[in-house]
């Protein structure tokens, strides 16, 4: 079964008194591209982040989010004393205009660069948080995942439909073709008599049999018609197959649509033209709704 490249996942935990959730969201994208947004003391983790979700998901725009809230001692920014020693010392040496009375905020101190700091993790406490993150991400993962494949169940249902009509409307147009030949041998006929007739001229049969055999060899669409449904079958694999199958979908859209194209600008026919622009209709159905299939 295929699936959707749209979905939604999250999990949440609390730990110490401090709460942790994951959020996952994804839309369709041509290729992979995850978004990964951690607070500044789980930055580390990031690439076995993304390893993780291209583990599970293979196409898509991934949005990965992390928050912790609550109170932990391990989630307390550092003061670096030596900065701050510094920037006070400086602040002191710092002669002011007279008349001009300076404060000295603390809380303004500790906004200056390189005052606060991530405290430093030993390798046991990270091994410790990523186990928690990953666990947390796995159950979002697993959530998303399920939506995916219920919205692509009910996205496969409609491109079954839509393959299921633009097979019916290649069938009339393959029972067609052979018509429209035999119609131009009558109308060709009819025009030779009319032209006998009035005109006295001399029109063999086999110049007649030639010049029909040269418009149906022009207007010869079996091999169109054989591709498309070719094309059509392998797409209806596809789908029951599933997988990440969205670009080679899409693909045979377009070869679809090329054949459809083809069919059109070598027929004659009014009734092959009306189920052409059917078709290309149907195509043009199955290229958006392929746009969000993983």
């Amino acid at each position: 079964m295929i699936q959707s490249m749209t979905g939604f996942g999250e999990a949440t935990v609390v730990r110490d008194g401090v709460g942790f959730s994951v959020e996952i969201r994804s839309l369709n994208n041509r290729y992979f591209k995850a978004a990964i947004k951690l607070p500044e003391r789980f930055q580390f983790m990031e690439a076995d982040v993304e390893k993780l979700l291209r583990k599970h998901l293979s196409r898509g725009s991934v949005s990965f989010i992390l928050r912790v809230r609550g109170k932990n001692a391990a989630a307390a920014f550092e003061i670096n004393r030596d900065a701050l020693d510094s920037y006070l010392e400086q602040i002191r040496e710092t002669k002011l205009p007279d008349g001009v009375n300076g404060t000295v905020d603390l809380a303004s101190l500790l906004t200056l660069p390189g005052v606060c700091e991530v405290p430093e993790l030993d390798e046991s406490y990270r091994e410790q948080e990523w186990e928690l993150v990953e666990s947390l991400a796995k159950q979002a993962l697993k959530m998303l995942v399920e939506m995916r494949a219920a919205e692509g169940k009910a996205l496969g249902e409609d491109l079954m439909n839509n393959c299921h009509e633009i097979r019916r409307l290649a069938g009339d147009i393959a029972t067609q073709a052979p018509k429209v030949i035999e119609e131009y041998h009558a109308k060709l006929q009819d025009r030779v008599s009319h032209l006998l007739r009035t005109a006295k001229l001399d029109v063999d049969k086999e110049t007649l049999l030639r010049e029909v055999a040269v418009y149906a060899d022009r207007c010869d669409i079996s091999e169109e018609t054989s591709r498309l449904e070719s094309h059509l079958t392998q797409f209806i694999k596809l789908c029951d197959e599933g997988g990440s199958v969205g670009r080679k979908l899409d693909f045979l859209a377009q070869e679809m649509l090329r054949e459809t194209n083809t069919i059109g600008s070598k027929s004659n026919d009014a009734t092959i033209a009306k189920d052409v622009v059917n078709i290309k209709s149907g195509i043009d159905r199955l290229k958006e709704q392929i746009q969000n299939v993983e």
